[in-house]
């Protein structure tokens, strides 16, 4: 329910654009993203706060990331309607915040959360925990593609960043190895070993799909793709890829 929520706040602020690009275009109002830039990315965090601590209450991560996230874009909004001053720069200023965080971990409330910041994988053996909650990373790439890199089930959510993943050198075990990757904007590349079975179902809210022969463009984009021999073996990929805008590509080689 909740992400049906948010999936139409972000439909109408897309229908809204479009139609302020319309009236622009046709010299009936003056507008410039520039202008707006800076109200724009508060709401963005505000929001992915609001979102996560919905989650949050349902056990799906901790507190701590969604109320700083609120309390950051909070900032940045009031800034620009002149109450207070304080920019993007001036997050250092909210260091107490974790003082506050430690003090209701003493009273029994713990804001925890598997969230990370930043994270490259570039040159790394991946190594995931089999859980079920998906690892979650604001900004971040990964990039495996080093020699016999080893296959290991992935469940991670990534707001930004670009995914590549060569299954051509990795280690595949003889086994189901489920594949998700979900975010907000970025680009997810991957490459598939002819004699490997497996299913992919791809996601895109605003983008491309590539997978295989099959191209797909626009909004709300959907293509899945199983392999003849994906229900008999033993020793197979199941993949579930989502992106709210960027580009999915599949190649088998």
């Amino acid at each position: 329910m909740q992400s049906r929520f948010f999936r139409h706040i972000i439909a109408i602020f897309i229908i809204l654009l479009g139609v302020i690009l319309v009236l622009e275009n046709l010299d009936i109002v003056t507008w410039s993203i520039v202008d707006w830039w800076h109200y724009i990315y508060p709401s963005f965090f505000i929001l992915l706060g609001v979102k996560w601590t919905f989650k949050a209450f349902k056990g799906f991560n901790g507190f701590g990331t969604p109320v700083f996230l609120i309390i950051f874009g909070t900032l940045l909004l009031l800034d620009q309607f002149n109450y207070i001053t304080f920019s993007f720069w001036d997050i250092y200023k909210l260091w107490p915040l974790i003082l506050i965080f430690i003090g209701f971990s003493f009273l029994g409330i713990r804001p925890r959360s598997k969230f990370k910041f930043i994270y490259d994988s570039n040159g790394r053996e991946p190594s995931f925990a089999q859980d079920k909650r998906p690892s979650k990373v604001i900004i971040g790439d990964y990039n495996y593609s080093t020699t016999n890199w080893k296959v290991e089930p992935i469940n991670i959510w990534n707001a930004v960043g670009d995914h590549t993943m060569d299954f051509t050198k990795a280690f595949i075990p003889d086994e189901n190895t489920p594949i998700t990757i979900h975010g907000l904007a970025g680009d997810i590349n991957i490459i598939l070993p002819d004699h490997i079975d497996f299913s992919i179902r791809a996601t895109v809210h605003a983008g491309e799909i590539v997978l295989m022969e099959q191209t797909s463009q626009g909004i709300n984009r959907v293509l899945t793709y199983e392999t003849p021999g994906y229900e008999e073996t033993t020793r197979k990929l199941t993949f579930n890829l989502k992106l709210n805008a960027g580009s999915i590509r599949v190649d088998r080689i």
